[in-house]
């Protein structure tokens, strides 16, 4: 009886690692110090098959559809309060192998596309208090990453060792994760089977940087966003053509650098 139950076990798993699982999180989020009465919540999704996973706002897979229908269609049609509305704070894609351990960060800085390798271990520290998370009995773990501390419950139930952002490395999936201060939150919602994993469409080349290299570009980006609107604009033959679209681009990253001040890394 022993044997045959293994086996079912073993069956069990083997089935669920060669089918796509989309795990859904509610991410809630104080992007802005100044003002901690705001409160910001978007959907991702954790798309995980036996080689990877991928984690994901839905808006960001959102506006990819909608920029492959605007260039087949030509561009007929295309609606940008549509684009405006989905405009996200998750807007990066985290790519983890399985087999080599690698964790792998995607994000653009205006048009370029940067990836970089995350070169900082995150080691856990499991904690014996438990709790039930919706369906599932969790367990409590704690590490420190990019500055901040952070709480996650995972379940031993769903046999998948990661989690949303960049967390993984736990006996189960993480179904929940917050920092301590209480400004960014994962919270998993819903659980299921999908045909595939996400796939983006690759728009020109990916410039692969260490993780210090990225962020220097990033922080010189935040403290001058007109200057790097400059050196687009000489690809840009609208923004060349019209003072005032420019300009409205620029107040508009100034002020979302403005209210996006409180980055989920804080180092």
């Amino acid at each position: 009886m022993k044997k045959i139950a293994f086996l079912t076990v073993l069956f069990c798993s083997q089935l669920i690692f060669a089918q796509v699982n989309r795990f859904i999180y509610q991410v809630t989020m104080k992007p802005d110090s100044t003002n901690r009465n705001e409160v910001k919540t978007e959907t991702a999704n954790l798309d995980v098959n036996a080689e990877k996973s991928i984690f994901y706002g839905q808006k960001r897979l959102q506006r990819d559809s909608l920029f492959a229908r605007m260039r087949q269609t030509g561009g007929e049609g295309f609606n940008m309060s549509k684009m405006e509305n989905l405009r996200s704070n998750l807007d990066f894609i985290i790519e983890k192998d399985f087999k080599s351990g690698k964790k792998l960060y995607l994000a653009r800085i205006l048009r370029d596309q940067y990836s970089y390798e995350e070169d900082r271990p995150m080691d856990w520290k499991i904690l014996p208090e438990t709790a039930k998370i919706g369906d599932y009995k969790t367990q409590k773990a704690e590490t420190t990453f990019a500055g901040r501390t952070w709480f996650a419950w995972f379940t031993m139930e769903i046999p998948f060792q990661d989690g949303p952002y960049k967390f993984s490395g736990l006996p189960g999936l993480i179904v929940k994760v917050e920092d301590s201060k209480g400004d960014y939150s994962f919270d998993l919602q819903e659980a299921k089977k999908i045909p595939e994993i996400a796939n983006f469409e690759q728009r020109g080349s990916t410039i692969s940087v260490k993780r210090g290299a990225f962020e220097k570009q990033q922080e010189q980006f935040r403290k001058d966003p007109s200057s790097a609107l400059s050196s687009m604009g000489g690809q840009n033959r609208r923004m060349q053509s019209d003072p005032n679209q420019r300009k409205q681009m620029e107040d508009r990253m100034k002020d979302d650098i403005k209210k996006n001040n409180n980055a989920i890394e804080l180092k």
